[in-house]
């Protein structure tokens, strides 16, 4: 197991950051921390660092106490505030953070050059941060959290504020990295996390309210999610009566989320063709049960 977190309450004041707490982590998963401003996210990021001593509960990290020697290497994060100072070359301050976790000159150089081909940034080796864009800093940032092959890496709003090509970069990167590494990544871009993660937990005002599997398919069972310019009366009926339909769900004033046997392999056409019939003009029609439905599905 690569996280377990049972009891875990942390307290500034007369405010519970942490609220009881407790979910567990496999190794080699994807995770989403997801939650708004205020939850509990950072602080919970901060305990598993071990940066920050709970107030009762029990963390472990591949068996050991967030903070232990064992962990030297083995946990990295990425806060979303990092920088890098503008004085110095790339290849100077990933050098540096190499030989901070032990590595010596020539093996944290080499590890450097290494991450710097992760984010496709060998060719800034020598030029300073403050030369780079915006997007560019960010990549180096992610090169500077992958040093020493951690097995947990968590990141912080990792493409908050890029540009397109840069964020799908990134997400490219944990993608390639996930089988070998367990990332924990906070984000508010849901439609993100939901391509790359594959287990959510919903924080809210300290208490964990949502831990579960994420999947687009479960068993004999998929989704569509149709949303629609205008509703018209009667469409959630005439969608349940199409072939294969298991259930229709009103999940927003726009949008129905369609349960169907998988064995209907052509529903997506066969709701098209529905929406031409009827003139209902759609917006979009998505494969599978978004991951903001399923956190904030209307009852």
């Amino acid at each position: 197991m690569a996280i377990e977190v049972s009891g875990l309450t942390k307290r500034f004041a007369q405010k519970r950051a942490l609220d009881d707490v407790s979910f567990s982590i496999n190794a080699g998963s994807t995770i989403a921390l997801v939650g708004p401003n205020g939850a509990g996210k950072t602080t919970l990021f901060s305990i598993l660092c071990g940066f920050l001593q709970a107030d009762s509960g029990n963390v472990r990290v591949f068996g050991h106490t967030p903070g232990d020697s064992a962990l030297f290497g083995v946990l990295s994060a990425l806060p979303q505030d990092a920088q890098l100072d503008p004085r110095f070359s790339v290849g100077k301050q990933l050098t540096f953070y190499g030989q901070l976790q032990g590595l010596n000159r020539r093996e944290a150089q080499h590890e450097t050059a290494r991450v710097l081909e992760l984010v496709d940034l060998s060719e800034q080796l020598n030029a300073k941060a403050s030369e780079l864009s915006h997007g560019m800093r960010k990549r180096i940032c992610i090169a500077q959290a992958l040093i020493g092959q951690p097995k947990i890496v968590l990141l912080d709003e990792a493409t908050a504020g890029l540009d397109p090509l840069n964020a799908k970069a990134i997400r490219s990167l944990i993608a390639d990295l996930s089988k070998d590494i367990t990332f924990m990544l906070s984000s508010h871009d849901l439609s993100e996390l939901e391509r790359l993660c594959d287990t959510v937990l919903y924080l809210e005002q300290g208490k964990l309210t949502s831990h579960q599997r994420y999947a687009q398919n479960e068993s004999d069972t998929a989704f569509l999610t149709l949303q629609v310019q205008q509703l018209t009366e009667h469409m959630k009926e005439q969608i349940a009566h199409l072939s294969g339909v298991k259930n229709v769900r009103q999940s927003q004033s726009d949008e129905f989320v369609i349960e169907y046997d998988v064995s209907h392999k052509a529903l997506d056409i066969a709701l098209l063709e529905l929406c031409h019939h009827h003139g209902w003009r759609y917006k979009q029609l998505i494969n599978g049960n978004t991951l903001e439905n399923q956190l904030f599905a209307t009852p």
